[in-house]
Order: C-alpha cells, then structure tokens, then sequence
C-alpha cells in the first residue's frame, strides 16, 4: 500500500494547528487523511471530513445537549461514544488504513475509546500528554495501541513538540503500509500462557494444532497480553480458546495493576466459543518490582522475577478466593467448558522440591475447584502437572472430542 488514508482525530476548535501539522506531515509522506473534529464548544478554522455534529449524532446526542451539561467531562463522554461508533463504521467500510488521535488527558480518555473499537491490526497512535502516565489504567488500553508522548505541546506548535508529531505521522503512515493483517484464513485457536521457563505446554500444542488446520496464537499474560487475548476472544475471532494461564484473575482481586481488567475470562463464555481452562501460575500475584509491596500482602513469599515484575505466593486462602473468583466468571459462559485440574501443580517452580512448592496451598485451591465449580462446566482432573505431556495429551483429546462433535467451527 503506497497511500494509506489516516483518520486524524482530535479537538479542532483548540488544536487546529498541532492537528493541521500532524495531517502535513502525513501527505508529505505519501498518505492521505480523513479528518474528525471532537471538539463541543468551538468551531475549526476550516471544516473537517467529519464535523462535531456528526461525531456527537452518531453516538445519539447532539452538541446542544452536550453543552446543556455545563460538565466537560459528561460532554467529551458523549463525544467519545460518538466517535468510537463512527470510526468503527468508517473502519468496516475500508475507508481508513490507521488512526492517529491527539489529546491532553481529555482527549486520550476519548482517543482510548476510540481505538478500543477498532479491530487488531488497524494501525493506533494516540499522541498524549499522559502517555505512558499510571493515570491510564490497564483496562482501558486497547490491545494493540502505540502511544507517544507529546512532548511540550500543551499549547501551540514549537520545534520540540514538532518532533513528537511528526514521527508519530509518519510512524501511523509506515505501519499502515507495512501491516500485515490478521488472515483468517484458518480457525485461530487463542491461548495464555507463560515463557518456557515456568509454563510448556504451548511447545508441544501449538504444532498440534496446526497439523489439525488451525492456527495458534500464544498470548503472555501479563496483563496486556490478557487484553489482547480478551480482545479478540469479545470480537468472535477465537473458534476455541485455551485459557490455561489464569493468574491476571488473581492479581485483579488482589489489587495488582498487572491485570487485563474485569472481564477477563468472560468474553469467550459470553459468545459461547468452547473453552479449555486450567491453572498456569495460577498461585502467583505479579506485582510492579520497582514498587513497595503492599501492606495487605506483607510476610508473604516474594520470587523477584526480574527487576520489572516479582512474584508473591498466595496464602491458601487466597488461592481458595482465586478458585471461587474463576467459578463465578466460568459459570456465564454460553458455550462448552471443560477445566483441566492437574492435581500435581501449575508451573516450574511448583513441582515436587521446587523453590515455590506448597502441597497445602495446592490442595486448597482444588478443593475449592472442587466445591464451587458450576454445573455447566466439566471437571477433568488430571494425575499429573501442567508442564507433563500428560496434560497435553488430555488438552488434544477434549479438543479433538470437541471438533468431531461439530463444536469448534
């Protein structure tokens, strides 16, 4: 593609010259642009492809009711659901090969909304004044968005903030001419897991896999992993999904920011995609490494994974809160449910002797499983540990029962 159209989204009536520059330097690179104006209040000085009536209008309100508020932050709110909703439908009608959306922090809260709507593979550049910022929590970060920060340029153009700008069009000019889409030219299996080091399974599956017709994609679930794996799984891109990393679940209800936002393991259930579920570092909170431990987790086993992330060992209580946790998502799926328990434990450093075993807390956990596991879901204990080739063995042999059933399309 040699002339990729980029949507240039932002607040025309305020930033009329950062966003004219950033739409120079696009066609200077051979794009050509589409351009939105979210503002509420003032007007561009010429007129956008897109005007803020009909940003506004396709969320069903209008800017008068906007501005009746007297409230920026409840106007901007009906702005971003106008423009998510208009650029998801430009999106699906081809017009636009990437997105570029600039903004202080009221305009990144309405540019995440935005991009959240777009599938995976449409190239995303937010330009922020809070990019990278710990005000952005993870459950609003789209799965595959590039951020820059948008340095000095709160008001006006200068050469510093013009070199924030101008790589950032050009960046959304280069990957909308490189991307390489998602082909769907095979069912595509989704499945969480860990590197190699503690979690192996995805070794042998994934070719597996593909010898049966599907392709595999492994998702690190390390909170934005789980995103993007939650992501696609809510869009129905996912013919089956193999969910055997849960631990982002466990770091959500114990209050880590390593989480992939509350609706992790739901989307799949939701639209009755089959699941295979089971228990990969299921008893370790991954925590920030730079920062203090929290009070409430204070005495409890710390493993420093590496300076970025450490590993805290869940008390048996909390591993019993973690099971329940799991239950209670698992119990609104809308489609097959089968949750492999291998009794022997869920990663590496849990084996017999490992540095992190604990027969008490394990036993626990399955317990609970065992307690509180619905009706609708299928209890498939396993002699043996997750990193066995017996689990694999049992993962292949639900999965083949499954597509000879007709269940996985």
């Amino acid at each position: 593609m040699t002339d990729p159209t980029i949507l240039v989204i932002g607040t025309y009536d305020t930033k009329d010259d950062e966003l004219s520059y950033i739409a120079g330097v696009i066609r200077a690179q051979g794009g050509k642009v589409l351009t939105m104006d979210v503002s509420v209040l003032g007007d561009p000085s010429t007129p956008t492809d897109f005007s803020k009536h009909d940003v506004i209008e396709a969320g069903g309100s209008t800017i008068k009711k906007a501005i009746s508020y007297g409230d920026e932050n409840l106007a901007m709110q009906d702005m971003a659901k106008g423009a998510a909703t208009l650029a998801a439908q430009l999106c699906d009608e081809g017009r636009f090969q990437g997105v570029i959306a600039l903004g202080g922090s009221m305009g990144t809260d309405l540019a995440l909304d935005v991009c959240s709507g777009l599938p995976i593979g449409v190239p995303k550049y937010i330009v922020s004044t809070i990019s990278f910022s710990p005000l952005i929590p993870p459950d609003r970060l789209p799965a595959d968005v590039q951020m820059i920060l948008w340095v000095g340029g709160l008001y006006g153009l200068n050469s510093v903030c013009k070199a924030s700008l101008s790589q950032a069009a050009g960046a959304v000019v280069g990957a909308a001419r490189a991307v390489e889409k998602p082909a769907r030219d095979r069912p595509l299996i989704g499945m969480t897991s860990f590197g190699k080091t503690a979690l192996k399974y995805m070794v042998d599956l994934k070719p597996a896999l593909e010898d049966r017709g599907f392709e595999a994609a492994v998702f690190h679930a390390t909170g934005m992993g789980g995103r993007a794996f939650e992501s696609l799984a809510g869009q129905g891109s996912l013919a089956a999904v193999m969910d055997f990393a849960p631990q982002e679940i466990g770091n959500l209800i114990m209050g880590s920011s390593v989480h992939a936002g509350d609706s992790r393991m739901t989307n799949a259930g939701r639209l009755g995609i089959p699941q295979l579920i089971s228990i990969g570092c299921y008893d370790l909170i991954d925590l920030v490494g730079w920062q203090p431990l929290p009070d409430k987790l204070a005495g409890q086993e710390v493993h420093a994974h590496n300076r970025l992330i450490s590993s805290v060992l869940m008390t048996p209580d909390q591993r019993r809160e973690m099971a329940r946790d799991m239950c209670e998502r698992l119990a609104t799926a809308t489609g097959p449910v089968t949750f492999l328990l291998p009794l022997h434990g869920g990663h590496e450093w849990d084996r017999a002797g490992g540095i992190l075993q604990d027969p008490e807390g394990l036993s626990a956990f399955i317990d609970e499983i065992r307690t509180c596991l619905p009706p609708n879901v299928d209890l498939v204990e396993l002699d043996c540990h997750i990193n066995d080739p017996e689990f694999v063995a049992a993962a292949l042999d639900v999965f083949d029962g499954w597509c000879a059933q007709g269940l996985i399309k």
